[in-house]
């Protein structure tokens, strides 16, 4: 059994996607306002548990050249003080190009990704969670 959050963090919105407990599905859960850090912690602390979550998967945004820059450095910062809040582990998945391919997702589906920008970053959350899962299956560590 495994359970896992994966997080696309901006600085409005943090989208918050989860997976079955077989690790295979990853699926868009929450999107929250990053209106505080209170506020945030607050929230996800309920979606912990919840879910009784072990993990937290956070989309890191490289620059397009593969270096950290300021966004990334941005989210990291945030991220070391919510693993300290919610007294999680956290590990990071390139997320370059994420928040395109849930617009190209929806688009695919008839979904209007202008209207909804929260449900863009839910999909990105459930695209970046899906990697890691995908990838720590591939190399045997979630059985």
């Amino acid at each position: 059994m495994i359970s896992v959050l994966g997080l696309d963090i901006g600085s409005k919105r943090i989208g918050v996607a989860g997976c079955d407990r077989t690790g295979l599905v990853a699926t868009g859960l929450a999107t929250i306002d990053n209106k505080s850090f209170v506020y945030v912690t607050e929230q996800l602390s309920q979606i912990v548990r919840q879910r009784e979550a072990t993990l937290l998967v956070v989309g890191l945004p490289y620059t397009m050249n593969g270096s950290v820059g300021a966004q990334a450095r941005r989210v990291q910062k945030f991220t070391k003080r919510l693993a300290k809040a919610l007294s999680m582990p956290v590990t990071y998945v390139d997320e370059r190009l994420t928040s395109v391919e849930a617009e190209q997702q929806l688009q695919s589906e008839r979904r209007s990704p202008k209207k909804n920008k929260g449900l863009i970053d839910r999909r990105a959350a459930t695209i970046i969670l899906q990697q890691w899962l995908d990838r720590s299956r591939a190399e045997g560590r979630s059985s």
